[in-house]
């Protein structure tokens, strides 16, 4: 049931209200976009950490892909949107997009990444970009230029081509910085893990020390701007980090001071199971709506791997949900502050004491299209009430675009609205040097949480599948 949050007695004067309507989408802009869906566009020029993602994902430049079946659901209003991706998408994936699930799909033109990279390094010299894409832009009839960021490249060219930004270059750039959301955390007396900033090594060495003196044997440090783990380095032992901190990368400083936190982990002070939910956001010039709550999936390290819905503990936690959305919502007034506007995400940690209590941190905001964005969208727009999940599979031999999905149709396991009530959704392939698709985004569909994990069993056992998923 959707209800509004009026803004807290706390909250500052002007602060729009917050929407809570879990499992059904929010009426997207009534608008046309341009989006450029350049993954490695997200650190705000800090090329060590885009170097680092590369290295991490594989497959990068495919995963714009992404953008295409949500694309004309985000951006509505009349004439179409444009797409401008890394590489040529799969053609049959595109087919089934329309074809079979009945979605409408983007215009698109290519822009390799460093074509990007280099309009960036013209447009920050003072001089005007040239390249053949550039006709296609100013020429085109939306009227905004977005992106997974707006960096000061995308800002430039929004500048030249005379289109408007959805978000400016500080909205963008002050929604996704750690740092200050954990100051306005603080500020505003929300829960947070035990942090210190750090502005050097040395600080950094000392931050770890006092964590180690507070009862920490591990800790983490985060650069102030990161993404899917990337700008994020686990010190497993507090009794033994000088290596850690001598090796620490500068790039970690990039934005100024890093943030050094305590790690929390199950078996000790207390604690006894910590849990990742996201709460989905979006946030237009009248209020922040919080439209789906998952659980994320994460690796030992933190990188990001998937995510389903409901989070399957939910329904034994009735008084989880209401606060998770009250502090989603004061953290989407303060993302709305800061003048961003889209999609995104706030992520928490759950922790459970052994003397039977909770408490529920903000992790971070990802002010973006997130790895949670593409699923949550396309679920509720087929299955509003169901679950899903939303995993990575890895392929050991190679394959076709068209080979995959007709795997996927002889078996039975591929979404077919109107045929099937449940099913398993490709999202997106990525491909590897010689062409063909070596891993893909495959979106679960079902009735409950158990049903879309069987769902995506069945595919990698109907599939050539890598035995860990990616």
């Amino acid at each position: 049931m959707e209800n509004v949050v009026p803004p807290s007695s706390s909250a500052n004067n002007g602060d729009v209200p917050v929407v809570v309507a879990p499992g059904r989408l929010p009426a997207f802009w009534d608008q046309r976009a341009i989006f450029v869906a350049n993954l490695l566009g997200l650190f705000f020029g800090n090329e060590e950490e885009t170097r680092m993602l590369a290295d991490e994902v594989g497959e990068v430049e495919s995963y714009g892909g992404r953008m295409i079946p949500i694309l004309d659901l985000l951006y509505g209003g009349s004439g179409s949107n444009l797409l401008v991706l890394e590489r040529e998408p799969d053609a049959s994936l595109c087919r089934y997009f329309e074809e079979v699930a009945g979605l409408s799909l983007p215009d698109r033109v290519i822009l390799p990444h460093r074509d990007y990279v280099a309009m960036g390094e013209a447009l920050a010299n003072g001089v005007e970009a040239e390249h053949e894409i550039i006709e296609a832009l100013a020429s085109h009839g939306a009227p905004w230029l977005d992106g997974y960021v707006t960096d000061e490249t995308l800002a430039a060219l929004a500048g030249q081509v005379g289109k408007t930004t959805v978000s400016s270059f500080e909205g963008s750039h002050g929604g996704n910085n750690k740092r200050e959301l954990h100051r306005f955390l603080e500020s505003a007396g929300l829960p947070v893990v035990t942090t210190e900033l750090a502005a050097d090594k040395g600080e950094v060495a000392a931050a770890l020390e006092r964590l180690a003196k507070a009862g920490f044997s591990a800790g983490v440090i985060k650069a102030a701007i990161g993404a899917s783990g990337i700008g994020l380095i686990k010190v497993p032992s507090l009794a033994d980090c000088r290596a850690i901190v001598e090796d620490l990368p500068e790039h970690f400083f990039f934005e100024g001071a890093c943030l050094v936190q305590g790690w929390l982990q199950p078996g000790e002070m207390g604690v006894t199971a910590i849990r990742s939910p996201s709460v989905q956001v979006f946030l237009d010039e009248k209020s922040v709506v919080l439209y789906d709550l998952t659980e994320q999936i994460l690796s030992q390290s933190s990188v990001h791997e998937g995510n389903e819905a409901p989070p399957p503990y939910l329904p034994n936690r009735p008084a989880l949900e209401p606060e998770l959305m009250r502090q989603a919502g004061e953290a989407g007034r303060w993302l709305h502050r800061q003048g961003y506007r889209g999609t995104g995400s706030v992520d928490f940690l759950v922790v459970d004491y052994e003397n039977g209590s909770t408490e529920v941190f903000v992790c971070e905001i990802n002010a973006r299209v997130t790895g949670a964005t593409y699923p949550s969208v396309l679920a509720r727009r087929f299955m509003p009430e169901g679950a899903w999940l939303l995993r990575n599979l890895r392929f050991d031999q190679p394959l076709t675009g068209e080979a995959l999905l007709a795997m996927l149709r002889r078996s039975g396991d591929l979404f077919v609205p109107g045929e099937s009530e449940v099913g398993v959704l490709p999202v997106n392939f990525n491909f590897g040097p010689d062409g063909l698709i070596h891993k893909g985004q495959f979106l679960c569909l079902a009735h409950s949480p158990a049903g879309s994990h069987v769902l995506l069993e069945l595919a990698e056992l109907d599939l050539p599948c890598q035995p860990d998923r990616d």
